[in-house]
């Protein structure tokens, strides 16, 4: 991130050179077929390409003109927060006047929109390049304009305000809502310079770059596949199985997924998930102590929970990639597997009527009829759009009782409590072998106080039955208690089938002295599997040993390499500072790890955790001077925060900034 392995760790073009060799087998030494735009697609494909026309995917993003802004322009006005957005027309331009970078009014215009529907954004170029998705949206239905953060106060100088790092379209938005998207950042000189095929979610976003599939169908007779090798014989890059789910869910991923990325846009179809990201794991803020969604976390790690996920249901089993709707309506697209007829797919799945009032308790129609009410919760976000939980639990409200966690009954019963709910539960599924034990109580406990919670948390890692992001988020919730004891039982799982489970156990290790340590990542760092390479490679930073037999130093090179692009691709994310300043400081690189903090907060400067780090720094290397204006200007930030204050006062800092 930010410009930062600064005066020398390691040169972009070093890293690009030693990553490109670890690139998919086409794209090493040769060119990755060219994307050719759905037109050319739909051309043959009419049935796929009339259902996309149209879609939520197909307007995911699109250039401001009379047929795609749906928004008032005509002189219309909001206040926020004492901030005044006007949007308005000029010939053919879409013009929103609103409170720019530097606290003024300024008039921008629209370069770009945002989805469909229940809400459209607009995107505003703050400088050359840079796009920015204003906070103010269109409510289509309500057809009104509407703040998304009402309740938050976000000035100017604020890193979430509209024109902060949070809210930029390049960084943060525009990969997955666009087609074969770059983001190219420059951190020498902060600007963009984006490109993608083409804008929305076109044919070529799943199905891969269509040059060779488009030779391949004119002439499949004479078709080259020397001059593309690794595609699929039809030309693609990847190849969709009716016996391999998991291709099908990890490509829709790589969007419905709150994860990081490791590559500078979208990675070409058929990349495995975890290869092209991070996936954010159970944490609290992200998700309930019970799995269920509590923030903006789409549908991977919802999934990744249910038994449909480890049955092989896949996403087009109920949605329809093309016209992105569902494949049914209403119950009908849960009773197409559970009903008395079943599903020849799924031989132990239980035949039975579900819907029926026998089932569910409530009156036919009604929305406590519908499948989704109890077993998919509804939360909404950015003020009106409303995200069901792919988990597809069953309600249990008891566990709201010792956990805090929402539940389906108390959704719609809200002047009720979760007793009753957990009451009237027992009454008509009595004795159901459903409301056993469960992780979410012990996840409840371990996010206050883990040291209490080491065994249980152990043991859930332990337990290969269950779904591996929980195996994996009890693992890192072991992270602030390790200790050699807890890095030796979890040695095992640095082998487990699972790549989550073993990234999450390469953390754990950091307990263990650096003896034990190093030989149980060793391999780990030619993982088959990127986001475990990285992490292997963040388990040497600091290593004490001089020299390193050569196929283990080759590795750490890659891998490092790898955890280093990464990072420089991401530039231009706080996050992303902030862990390059702290790898800096594990291998003694004072000035590099300053200067990445120092970035850190130019993008962000509420990241009280990186003014910290900054002051501390100047103190310990006798810049008491330079400490204390580095306090004053936290401060200036962050003033009521009581750590920087701490830190002023001990600095002699008397007077306010």
């Amino acid at each position: 991130m930010r410009t930062i392995f600064a005066p020398g760790i390691l040169l972009a073009a070093a890293l690009i050179t030693i990553v490109a060799a670890l690139s998919p087998a086409f794209a090493q030494g040769h060119a990755a077929p060219a994307y050719v735009g759905s037109q050319v697609c739909v051309g043959c494909h009419a049935a796929a390409g009339k259902g996309w026309t149209g879609s939520d995917h197909a307007l995911a993003w699109t250039l401001p003109d009379e047929a795609t802004v749906l928004g008032n322009f005509d002189d219309a006005m909001i206040v926020h927060k004492g901030v005044t957005t006007r949007f308005s027309r000029r010939d053919d331009a879409f013009l929103v006047e609103t409170q720019g970078p530097e606290g003024l009014q300024t008039e921008y215009e629209v370069r770009g929109v945002a989805g469909i529907a229940p809400l459209q954004q607009y995107l505003l170029e703050t400088e050359p390049g840079r796009l920015q998705a204003l906070d103010i949206a269109w409510d289509v239905e309500g057809q009104r304009w509407y703040d998304l953060y009402p309740d938050q106060d976000l000035p100017y100088s604020d890193g979430l305000h509209w024109t902060g790092p949070y809210k930029n379209w390049n960084a943060r938005c525009a990969e997955c809502h666009a087609t074969g998207f770059e983001k190219n950042y420059d951190a020498a000189t902060h600007r963009y310079e984006s490109h993608q095929a083409e804008i929305g979610v076109g044919c070529e976003a799943c199905h891969g770059p269509g040059e060779a599939h488009a030779s391949w169908a004119k002439a499949p007779d004479t078709y080259d596949a020397i001059r593309w090798p690794g595609l699929t014989e039809k030309g693609f890059t990847i190849g969709f199985s009716a016996s391999v789910p998991e291709t099908e869910i990890q490509q829709c991923a790589g969007c419905h997924s709150r994860r990081g990325p490791f590559g500078n846009g979208n990675p070409l179809p058929g990349t495995p998930f975890h290869d092209a990201y991070r996936l954010s794991l159970l944490r609290p803020g992200l998700y309930h102590a019970d799995g269920s969604i509590q923030d903006e976390v789409y549908v991977y790690g919802s999934f990744l929970q249910s038994r449909m996920y480890a049955n092989g249901v896949r996403c087009t089993d109920c949605h329809d990639p093309h016209a992105a709707n569902l494949k049914a309506e209403g119950n009908a697209v849960c009773t197409q597997c559970h009903s008395a007829a079943g599903n020849e797919r799924f031989p132990t799945l239980r035949k039975a009527t579900y819907d029926d009032p026998a089932h569910h308790f409530h009156e036919p129609g009604t929305d406590g009829a519908a499948c989704k009410s109890c077993h998919m919760v509804e939360r909404v976000y950015m003020g009106i759009d409303g995200r069901r939980d792919h988990s597809f639990r069953v309600p249990r409200p008891d566990l709201s009782m010792v956990t805090d966690s929402p539940n389906a009954c108390n959704d719609c019963h809200a002047n009720r409590n979760a007793a009753w709910a957990a009451a009237e539960i027992e009454k008509r599924f009595p004795n159901s072998y459903r409301r056993g034990p469960h992780f979410a109580e012990t996840f409840f406990a371990a996010r206050s106080d883990p040291t209490s919670m080491t065994q249980s948390l152990l043991g859930i890692a332990e337990y290969e039955d269950l779904p591996a992001i929980i195996r994996a988020s009890a693992l890192e919730l072991l992270l602030s208690v390790s200790d050699a004891g807890i890095a030796t039982r979890t040695e095992p799982l640095l082998q487990d089938a699972n790549p989550l489970v073993r990234e999450a156990a390469i953390s754990l290790q950091r307990g263990a002295p650096q003896t034990e340590q190093i030989p149980r990542l060793t391999a780990l760092l030619e993982d088959p599997v990127r986001s475990v390479r990285i992490a292997a490679a963040r388990g040497f930073i600091g290593a004490k040993i001089a020299h390193f037999p050569t196929q283990i130093d080759l590795a750490l090179r890659a891998a490092t390499a790898e955890m280093h692009a990464s990072l420089l691709v991401n530039a231009d994310f706080p996050e992303a500072q902030l862990a390059i300043g702290g790898g800096a400081l594990a291998v003694r690189d004072v000035k590099a790890a300053e200067g990445a903090f120092r970035e850190a907060v130019r993008l962000d400067p509420q990241r009280v955790d990186a003014w910290t780090m900054i002051i501390r720094i100047l103190a310990a290397t006798g810049d008491i001077s330079g400490a204390r204006h580095a306090a004053d200007k936290a401060l200036a930030a962050n003033p009521s925060d009581a750590t920087l204050k701490s830190f002023r006062d001990q600095l002699g800092v008397t007077k306010d900034p």
